[in-house]
């Protein structure tokens, strides 16, 4: 397939990065997101429909449909669950709450982990005035490399789950997990206690008077999250799967004191947007999916190094869970076993594991590469006293690029080399 196909893919990219930095004023307004949105899609339509390909378009909207059940989920469930208490914004609570947050990854996905904790992390570090850090940190740990554990953890190993990888094989890769979270939380520390040093007395001051006791309120809804995963881990298919999240949905609803929500400062408005970005996102991302798949024979996948780093490169700007299906297939027809996943893991289970870890961790490298990304950044912004100044789209990807990169050789020198 011509590259051309993909321009709309490209320009959603674009727009989502460049149009807050270059018209900041208007893509605040509430209807900038969908107006990209429409503008990017109806081309990629209208292309597939000359090409035949609607069917493409279609099985687009059903893997969005489904990804966006999850991720609505998860997000409701979590915002009735409300960790009250104002711990001190040190760097010891701070890290402490990432490495909860790296555990609970695996067990809840990142992205239940990650609206679970963020905003109580926000919460702690309301009187600081450096903070920004400390969001970016949390969506490389908590939001992506932290669920590199389980087929839960994460959407392409939940993919990979359902295309027959056993359920038990991302936990062999965990000694990727505990280098790259054991270096993060190095450097958070480190980073955040100089940041910390360099806090102002009066905001100090204001954060050691502030404290108090913690305690969570909301309770009902860890029954509701198990029944997410539940659901998830069950098998069970479409479209009862996304009839149950919206179920449970209710449940949460109906059965959270709406003080709860308030003292959350829940609102649809972070849901809202990845909703809308995601749907553009996963109608361009049909042609550009057709293009990698006609390129990908042609691309340096023939080690699990070169596995490790186009997987995790095109995770970054893609989804990384289709992403993460392509190369995995691939992977297996490089090793005479068709696009059997579950005979990848058996007899080339070193091409898996690269693929694996390149689409969790570099997922991490841009807010679009993993859904609960934008998902944090849209919180931390909208987190009333609490809330922080996030970097933009491009400002982002240098700063978890460049923290990334160690970890990235580290990692292919303890497990691909």
């Amino acid at each position: 397939m011509d590259l051309i196909h993909a321009l709309p893919f490209v320009a959603m990219l674009l727009g989502i990065a460049l149009l807050p930095i270059l018209v900041p004023h208007l893509w605040e307004h509430p209807a900038a997101p969908a107006v990209l949105a429409a503008a990017c899609s109806v081309p990629a339509i209208i292309d597939a429909t000359v090409a035949g390909n609607l069917r493409g378009i279609g099985e687009g909207l059903e893997e969005y449909v489904s990804f966006i059940a999850l991720i609505a989920a998860l997000y409701v469930t979590a915002g009735g669950i409300h960790i009250s208490g104002n711990p001190r914004g040190t760097p010891l609570v701070n890290a402490t709450f990432l490495g909860i947050g790296a555990v609970a990854a695996s067990l809840i996905g990142t992205t239940g982990a990650s609206m679970l904790l963020i905003r109580p992390l926000l919460d702690a570090n309301r009187e600081r005035e450096l903070k920004t850090h400390i969001v970016v940190f949390f969506i490389l740990i908590v939001s992506n490399c932290g669920g590199l554990l389980t087929p839960l953890g994460d959407p392409p190993l939940y993919l990979g789950y359902l295309n027959g990888v056993p359920f038990s094989f991302p936990m062999r890769l965990w000694p990727a997990w505990l280098l790259a979270v054991g270096m993060l939380l190095t450097a958070f520390v480190l980073w955040d206690r100089h940041k910390h040093a360099q806090e102002s007395a009066e905001a100090l001051a204001l954060d050691e008077l502030d404290v108090t006791g913690m305690r969570i309120e909301g309770k009902a809804n860890l029954l509701i999250a198990l029944g997410i995963i539940a659901t998830s881990a069950g098998g069970v298919p479409p479209p009862w799967r996304e009839l149950l999240f919206a179920a449970l949905i209710g449940l949460s609803l109906a059965i959270t004191p709406a003080r709860v929500r308030a003292a959350n400062t829940f609102h649809y408005g972070p849901i809202r947007e990845v909703a809308i970005l995601f749907v553009g996102i996963f109608i361009t991302m049909v042609p550009a999916i057709e293009a990698l798949k006609d390129i990908a024979p042609s691309l340096p996948v023939n080690t699990s190094v070169g596995l490790f780093f186009m997987t995790g490169a095109l995770s970054s700007v893609l989804d990384n869970a289709p992403t993460y299906l392509i190369f995995a297939s691939l992977a297996a027809e490089r090793a005479g076993l068709g696009t059997d996943l579950g005979a990848l893991a058996a007899h080339a289970p070193q091409l898996l594991a690269a693929v694996s870890v390149g689409a969790v961790f570099m997922g991490a490298n841009t807010y679009i590469g993993n859904g609960p990304n934008l998902l944090v950044k849209a919180v931390a912004e909208s987190a009333g006293e609490a809330k922080v100044a996030m970097p933009n789209f491009l400002a982002y990807a240098g700063m978890a690029i460049a923290i990334l990169t160690p970890v990235y050789v580290a990692v292919v020198l303890l497990m691909f080399a």
